[in-house]
């Protein structure tokens, strides 16, 4: 069985704007960033994703929402520009809960991630540290690859309030064992650090 690949390789190719051959799609975020901003719905509860089909639902929500089926495999085909998004958002979910323990309070939880959410000194395509030289191509100029470092610390910062929304979706001050049994798992035997 293959793994799960992203429903936005199906956006027209004018539609979408490439660094290298990351997409900077849309987003639905108040995260400051290079991102087109998708609407946001007031009535949707932060643990929530829009429905696929809506106007609001984004790439970070089917990142979520395609997480724990897709920690499992160890290979995955790239089908086009929003897989590698989806590659990025895996293994950065990954890594965020990697720093959250069985006993932290979403307050703690939350200054965990946000720290490293907020790190601006990680790597990108091209850099010597990025895991993922062999299917990314790296930015063609200096100015690329500052947009595509921004578009990612916006990707990587909403993709963090999101999934500690959901790790706390009960309101408890103890996180979600069932997201935490995730913390082991490596997609594609990679990380991001």
């Amino acid at each position: 069985m293959p793994a799960y690949n992203s429903i936005f390789n199906d956006e027209p190719p004018q539609n979408i704007q490439l660094i290298g051959n990351f997409p900077l799609l849309p987003l639905r975020t108040r995260t400051r960033g290079p991102a087109y901003t998708l609407p946001l719905d007031p009535s949707l509860a932060p643990h929530l994703s829009p429905e696929p089909d809506s106007e609001g639902y984004d790439a970070l929500d089917e990142v979520l929402g395609l997480f724990r089926a897709n920690t499992f495999f160890r290979n995955f085909e790239i089908q086009g520009p929003a897989d590698r998004l989806l590659i990025y958002g895996i293994l950065w979910v990954s890594e965020c809960l990697g720093k959250i323990r069985p006993t932290y309070s979403p307050r703690e939880a939350q200054k965990e991630v946000q720290n490293i959410a907020l790190d601006t000194n990680f790597s990108i395509p091209g850099d010597p540290g990025f895991p993922l030289n062999q299917m990314f191509q790296p930015p063609a100029s200096r100015q690329e690859a500052e947009v595509l470092r921004q578009y990612l610390s916006q990707v990587r910062q909403e993709l963090a309030s999101r999934l500690l929304a959901r790790i706390y979706e009960d309101g408890s001050d103890k996180p979600s064992k069932w997201w935490l049994s995730f913390t082991k798992r490596k997609f594609m035997g990679k990380s991001l650090s």
